[in-house]
């Protein structure tokens, strides 16, 4: 057993949670592959040290170089969120955020330090739906209770007592978590956990500890040796795929999130901005089956974009030969687009779309089963239209006949749906494009109010014009800046056709790279809509 002195550096400031972090990095992915083979076989794209490793060099490669502590690790913090994959990753993003919650000085001392791992520890455990022992959860708590008792002699003790503590509570992750007993090995996450204290403690003294090396290394035989399989990260087998979206909304629509997803799946880690009181960003993460019924919960409670899927079947391809599966469903695919805008009805019906208003769409069901149709995609462009659909949906769901619904912003993103929609694709996949390309089509409207001319993007108010083609020229520029390859502009029935002859030749002019198309007017408000993709 390796001896680690008692002095060392007793202050954690910038610099050395840089070399934490560097440190960090590269000891997961010196031992990723023996961390993940604890998962028994990997999951493509989804395994334990993978997506800690990518979390954290999200978090810290290439960020604004000289900041102090606390403006590091908040910047940081936002980064993972935004770039954390998998349920190790995402839950790791989390104990970020409670980091830089609570390291709020130019450097932290014993009991900051152990201050922080209980933040991490209790951000992490509140972000996970049903909390379990066993897990990377019941490690950081083991390393944050162990930090606190040893604080008070210093910062190299309190950080030796975290990396035992973890070492310890792994080693006991089987006695505690049913999967991990059959198959004989540890927890993967809570050992990428106990790995990266250890690197702290070097980084504080130069001297490594063993306890989680050690733990690796004799796991490790047995995850290669054992023929029984624990199939996924965490979750039950029950679960075919893990869904992972990024959600603009508030906290509260956050919470009822997880309520709903947790009715249908398990895995369900959503995590943010513990300061943010109005919109923010949340990672939201699940494993399910039905792949539309998780994206189109995100999408009643806010913006969904960078939508991920993975089929662990796929995954579990990669290392072993999978079972003949079911015999591929049949092509007749129906898709039902439900809105009040008549001549679009009249553009997506030459598309091959079936199209209804919210009185119509379980009839158009209905008829689409009856013509022989084997599942029907819905994408309904208002709240109501949505609540309808899925009233309609359930009432048509028997004899295999599959329904999805996504509900859209606006016409205009149910458009880009139906533009990548591919009957060849399995039904899962298909709607999964689709609900991405709706998410990811901003709208913006200009509306008149006031006697002059508003406008909105994303349903909020964001400038005002004296005139219609100014505040035309105002939504494309904000559209384009915030990224855009397309632009569909929908006039309304009150529109003036010069108003959008002179925004086709601003967006040429200005916007040389985005094209712009028009579709034929629509009804009198808004005055002009607008998506971006």
């Amino acid at each position: 057993m390796v001896e680690i002195p008692e002095t060392g550096r007793q202050a954690l400031d910038a610099d050395i949670m840089r070399e934490w972090a560097a440190r960090g990095i590269d000891t997961l992915t010196r031992h990723r592959r023996g961390v993940d083979e604890l998962n028994v076989f990997p999951v493509a794209d989804s395994d334990t040290a993978t997506n800690m490793v990518a979390t954290l060099q999200a978090a810290f490669q290439g960020g604004t170089p000289g900041l102090g502590l606390e403006a590091l690790l908040d910047e940081a913090a936002g980064r993972a969120l935004l770039s954390a994959r998998g349920n190790s990753g995402v839950i790791l993003a989390q104990m970020l955020r409670g980091l830089a919650d609570v390291w709020n000085a130019d450097a932290v001392d014993a009991k900051g330090f152990a201050a922080g791992l209980r933040a991490a520890t209790d951000a992490a455990t509140g972000a996970v739906a049903v909390p379990m022992a066993g897990t990377i959860l019941t490690v950081a708590e083991a390393a944050a209770s162990a930090a606190g008792k040893a604080a008070p002699f210093g910062l190299v003790s309190a950080a030796r007592a975290a990396a035992e503590g973890a070492a310890e509570a792994v080693a006991a992750t089987p006695g505690q978590l049913p999967a991990l007993a059959r198959a004989g090995v540890v927890d993967a996450g809570g050992l990428a956990l106990a790995l990266l204290l250890e690197a702290l403690v070097e980084t504080l003294t130069g001297s490594v500890p063993t306890g989680a090396l050690d733990l690796l290394e004799r796991h490790r035989v047995r995850a290669v040796e054992e023929t029984e399989q624990v199939p996924r990260e965490t979750g039950s087998e029950v679960y075919g795929y893990e869904v992972q979206y990024l959600l603009e909304a508030n906290a509260a629509a956050a919470s009822e999130l997880r309520h709903r997803l947790t009715d249908l799946g398990d895995s369900v880690v959503i995590i943010g901005s513990r300061a943010a009181r109005d919109v923010t960003t949340f990672n939201v993460h699940v494993h399910v089956n039905d792949i539309g019924a998780a994206i189109e919960a995100g999408i009643e409670r806010g913006r969904v974009h960078r939508i991920s899927v993975t089929r662990f079947a796929d995954g579990a391809a990669h290392a072993h030969p999978a079972p003949p599966g079911p015999p591929a469903e049949p092509r007749e695919r129906a898709v039902v687009v439900v809105t009040a805008a008549a001549t679009v009805r009249d553009l997506l019906a030459g598309e091959g779309c079936r199209t209804a208003t919210a009185a119509t769409v379980a009839d158009e069901l209905a008829a689409a089963r009856d013509a022989g149709a084997r599942s029907a995609v819905v994408l309904a462009d208002t709240h109501d239209a949505a609540r309808t659909a899925r009233r309609a949906a359930q009432n048509t769901r028997r004899d295999g006949f599959r329904v999805s619904v996504i509900p859209t912003a606006a016409v205009v993103q149910s458009l880009a749906a139906v533009a990548v929609h591919d009957p060849e694709r399995h039904f899962d996949d298909d709607v999964t494009a689709m609900a991405e390309a709706a998410a990811a089509c901003r709208t913006g409207e200009v509306r008149e109010r006031d006697g002059g001319f508003a406008v909105l993007v994303g349903g909020e108010a964001v400038a005002a014009a004296p005139d219609a083609a100014a505040a035309a020229r105002d939504l494309a520029d904000r559209l384009c800046a915030a990224g855009a390859e397309l632009l569909t502009v929908l006039p309304g029935g009150g529109s003036n056709t010069g108003t959008v002859t002179a925004l086709s030749h601003h967006v040429r002019e200005a916007w040389p790279t985005v094209e712009i198309q028009q579709l034929p007017a629509g009804d009198d408000e808004p005055l002009l809509l607008i998506g971006a993709e």
